[in-house]
């Protein structure tokens, strides 16, 4: 048996057939049976069985996310499934804009001197730290379909600095690259469009139809109340969250390390 018909067969056999309304007795094997998975997923009995013995070719996205859910996969299950049956992640569901676990914010948290942030893969900010608040934007005084990176950078005029088009440029290659990748690029079709009737900037650069990545880098900004700033910048995958990034800017110098302290500890006052 392939290593989906293990999977498929073993997470069936993990689940409780009165749950789901299915007769538990004259059971030989434990679990749900081919033809009840098969009916949970609206498939049929002769389909899914080819499916656990790996016949009849690679499944298609819907048919899978019926069967994950008629197989109650978790998240990483549901991961799992699909990369054993299309070997690639399945597309990312819609992007939340809600609130990080407390650990994860706790994690933000730590980083006293070293603005921290959050975003999905529409490049809302979901969560920050007090650093972050204090040297980039005080992002609690926004609403939050104003949270978002696009939005900012291409909307706050004293961001503007001798680096601001170079950033952009790698912000929106970057963008692009990030929302065809995780299967979003038709949900960002809608940010694209407000953009690009906001900015010309943006729908100039938009038009370029550049990709790269945004990982790490130098970012140079132009705080109203103290002068220029360059913080070092290093992009995280967040584990088991696929549509979440944390970005963690530290201060390039010991000057600037200097201007931060004031920073947060002016906003601790």
């Amino acid at each position: 048996m392939s290593d989906l018909g293990t999977f498929l067969k073993d997470r069936r056999a993990r689940l409780d057939p009165s749950s789901f309304g299915f007769g538990a007795t004259r059971r030989r094997t434990p679990g749900l049976r081919r033809e009840e998975v098969a009916q949970r997923a609206n498939v049929s009995a002769t389909w899914y069985t080819w499916l656990e013995q790996g016949r009849g070719g690679a499944p298609s996205t819907d048919v899978l996310d019926r069967v994950a859910r008629a197989l109650v996969l978790n998240d990483a299950e549901r991961e799992h499934l699909f990369l054993l049956a299309q070997h690639r992640p399945p597309q990312i569901r819609t992007p939340a804009r809600g609130e990080v676990s407390p650990h994860l914010q706790r994690v933000l948290d730590a980083f006293e001197y070293s603005p921290a942030l959050i975003k999905n893969v529409m490049w809302d900010i979901v969560a920050w730290n007090r650093a972050a608040a204090a040297v980039l934007v005080d992002y609690s005084q926004l609403p939050p379909e104003r949270r978002n990176i696009l939005k900012l950078f291409f909307g706050i005029a004293h961001a503007k600095t001798e680096h601001w088009e170079n950033n952009a440029r790698l912000i929106v290659a970057a963008f692009r690259l990030e929302t065809a990748r995780m299967g979003v690029s038709g949900q960002a079709k809608a940010l694209v469009d407000e953009m690009v009737a906001t900015s010309p900037e943006f729908g100039a650069m938009w038009s370029d139809n550049e990709v790269g990545a945004f990982g790490e880098g130098t970012k140079h900004i132009a705080h109203p109340a103290i002068g220029t700033i360059a913080l070092d910048y290093s992009g995280f995958a967040v584990d088991g969250q696929p549509d979440l990034t944390m970005f963690v800017y530290t201060p390039a110098t010991a000057p600037d390390l200097a201007k931060v302290k004031a920073l947060v500890t002016a906003r601790s006052c």
